[in-house]
C-alpha cells in the first residue's frame, strides 16, 4: 500500500469501527417503535444538541463551505451565517410548539393540525424527495474524500457510506444513532480545530502575506458581485438558508425526541452555540488556501480541507493531520446520512412499507428496517452520475425546497388558525413544484446565465413568497373548511406542558 494513502485508510476504518461500535451499544436500549422513531422522547438538551450538530454539519459544512469561500470569497459566508441563523428562527417560531404537537414526523404534524390524509400524503412525498436530494451531496462528498485521500473511484466512497449508515441505523434506529451523532459532532469539531492551530502557526512562522493581498478586491466583499443579479442571488440565498432549516426532515424530527417544549428550546440554544464555534473554522481554511493552494480554485475546491495539511506541513505531522481531517469528513457524511435515513425511513415505514399489502403486513421495526434500505439505496444510485456538482451548492438547493414548502406550512400551521387543508396543499404544490423545477434545471444544466441562472439557481426569493401567499389566499377562499379542532390544537401547541390540557 502506498504510504500516502495510509492516513486516509486508517481514518476511514477507525471512524467506521467507532460508528458501528457506538450504534451497537445503543441497540441494547432500542426495543419499541418509539425508540426507533423518536428515542421514546427522552433525549436531554445537551446530548440532543450534540446529535443535531452531528447530523446538521454535513459534507457541505465540512468541505463545501471552505471550497466555496476559496473560490468565490466572502459572499459565500452567507451559507454558514444562514445555516446558523436558521436555528434562531427555529427557536423563536417552531421548536417548542412542534414538540408539543406530539407528532412523530412532519406528515404526522400536518395530519394532526389539518385533519387531512391528503395533506399527509403530499408531505410524505416532499419529505422523501427532500431527504433524497440532501443525501446526494453526502454520497458525493464521500466519493470526493476517498478519491482525494486514497485514490479510490468516486463510487467507492458513496458505497462505503451507504453500507455503514445502513449497518448503524437499521439495528437501533433513533435511540442508537443519537449517541453516534453526538460522538461524530465532537470528532468533526476536533478534526478541524486541531489542524487549524498547526496551520496558522506555520503561516505565522512563514511570514506569508495576508490572503486578501493575493486575491482580487471582490474576494473579500460580502455581497455578490454582478449588480442587480448578484444582489438578488445574495438575498435569495439568505431567505433559503434562514427559513430552510425549519423544514429539514432530519432536523425537525430531532425536536420530537425532547421530553418537552422547554427542553426543545434549550436544545436549540445549545445548537446555536455549537454551530457558531464550528463555522469560525472553514473560513480560516479558505483564507490559508488562497495562499498555499491556489491551484485548487478551479474545479477541486471541495478537497481544500483534505489537502491543505499535506501542502503546508508535510512529513509525519502532515500525514497525521490529513488523517484527522479525513476522519472528520467521513464522520460528516455518516452522521448527516444517518439522520436523513432516519427521517425518510420514518415516513416510508408509516406510509409505505408499514401498510397492509393484501394479507401481508410488516411489523413496526421490520417495516422501519426495510424503509431504511430504500431510503439509502435510491439516492446512492442517483449520486453516481452526479459527482461533479459542488457539494455546498446541492445542499443549498435542498434548503431552497424546504424553505418553499415546509417553512410556510409550519409557520402558518403553528401561528394561524385559518389555515385550511386546501390552502396547505395549494401552497405546498406551488412552492414544491416551483423550487423543485428550478433545482432540476440547475442540476441538469450549467449553460444558463444572467437572470435565468439567478432565478433558477436561487429560487427561494420568489418561491417562498409564492407558497406563503398561495396558502393564505386559498385558505381565505376556503375558510369554511377550517378544521373544527384547529382552535383546540393551537392551544395545545402554545401551552406549556405543566398546564394540564389532557394531552
Amino acid at each position: 500500500m502506498n504510504a500516502d494513502v495510509v492516513p486516509g485508510v486508517v481514518a476511514v476504518i477507525l471512524v467506521t469501527v467507532a460508528t458501528l461500535a457506538i450504534g451497537t451499544w445503543g441497540l441494547r436500549i432500542s426495543r419499541t417503535t418509539s425508540d426507533f422513531l423518536v428515542a421514546s422522547r427522552t433525549v436531554r438538551p445537551r446530548l440532543n444538541a450534540s446529535a443535531i450538530g452531528g447530523e446538521y454539519l454535513s459534507a457541505a459544512s465540512f468541505l463545501g463551505v471552505a471550497g466555496l469561500l476559496l473560490t468565490f470569497g466572502a459572499e459565500m459566508l452567507w451559507y454558514p451565517v444562514g445555516w446558523t441563523a436558521g436555528y434562531l428562527v427555529l427557536l423563536v417560531l417552531v421548536a417548542a410548539p412542534l414538540r408539543r404537537s406530539g407528532a412523530y414526523t412532519l406528515p404526522d404534524f400536518a395530519e394532526a393540525r389539518l385533519g387531512s390524509r391528503g395533506v399527509r400524503k403530499l408531505c410524505s412525498v416532499l419529505v422523501v424527495g427532500i431527504g433524497w436530494l440532501y443525501l446526494l451531496p453526502q454520497f458525493q462528498g464521500a466519493g470526493v474524500t476517498l478519491r482525494s485521500t486514497i485514490g479510490a473511484p468516486p463510487w467507492a466512497g458513496s458505497l462505503v457510506v451507504a453500507l455503514v449508515v445502513l449497518a448503524s441505523v437499521s439495528p437501533g434506529g433513533m435511540r442508537s444513532i443519537t449517541f453516534v451523532q453526538a460522538f461524530q459532532f465532537w470528532l468533526k469539531l476536533t478534526a478541524l480545530l486541531v489542524p487549524i492551530f498547526v496551520l496558522l502557526a506555520v503561516w505565522a512562522a512563514d511570514g506569508a502575506p495576508d490572503p486578501t493581498t493575493t486575491a482580487a478586491s471582490s474576494w473579500s466583499t460580502p455581497l455578490a458581485s454582478g449588480g442587480g443579479v448578484g444582489l438578488y442571488t445574495t438575498y435569495s440565498l439568505i431567505v433559503a438558508t434562514f427559513l430552510g432549516t425549519m423544514g429539514l426532515p432530519h432536523v425537525v424530527v430531532r425536536f420530537y425526541t425532547n421530553p418537552d417544549g422547554r427542553a426543545a428550546r434549550r436544545t436549540t440554544l445549545a445548537v446555536l452555540v455549537l454551530l457558531g464555534v464550528f463555522y469560525v473554522l472553514p473560513p480560516l481554511y479558505a483564507a490559508l488556501g488562497r495562499i498555499y493552494a491556489p491551484d485548487l480554485i478551479d474545479g477541486r475546491s471541495d478537497v481544500l480541507v483534505l489537502e491543505l495539511p499535506s501542502l503546508m506541513v508535510g512529513g509525519l505531522l502532515g500525514a497525521v493531520l490529513t488523517g484527522l481531517v479525513t476522519a472528520g469528513a467521513f464522520a460528516a457524511f455518516l452522521s448527516t446520512s444517518s439522520g436523513l435515513t432516519i427521517a425518510v425511513a420514518g415516513v416510508l415505514s408509516q406510509d409505505v412499507t408499514g401498510r397492509r399489502w393484501g394479507s401481508y403486513r410488516l411489523g413496526g421495526v421490520a417495516s422501519f428496517r426495510v424503509a431504511a434500505a430504500i431510503a439509502v439505496v435510491v439516492p446512492l444510485l442517483l449520486s453516481l452520475p452526479a459527482q461533479d456538482v459542488a457539494v455546498a451548492r446541492t445542499v443549498g438547493l435542498a434548503f431552497a425546497v424546504t424553505a418553499s414548502t415546509f417553512a410556510p406550512l409550519l409557520m402558518l400551521g403553528i401561528w394561524w388558525r385559518g389555515l385550511t387543508p386546501a390552502g396547505a396543499v395549494a401552497g405546498l404544490l406551488v412552492g414544491g413544484l416551483g423550487s423543485g423545477a428550478a433545482v432540476a434545471w440547475t442540476l441538469a444544466t450549467s449553460t444558463s446565465t444572467g437572470w435565468t441562472a439567478a432565478l433558477l439557481g436561487q429560487p427561494a426569493a420568489w418561491s417562498v413568497p409564492a407558497s406563503l401567499a398561495t396558502m393564505v389566499v386559498v385558505s381565505r377562499l376556503t375558510r369554511a373548511s377550517v378544521p373544527a379542532h384547529a382552535g383546540r390544537f393551537m392551544v395545545r401547541l402554545h401551552t406549556p406542558e405543566a398546564v394540564d390540557l389532557q394531552r
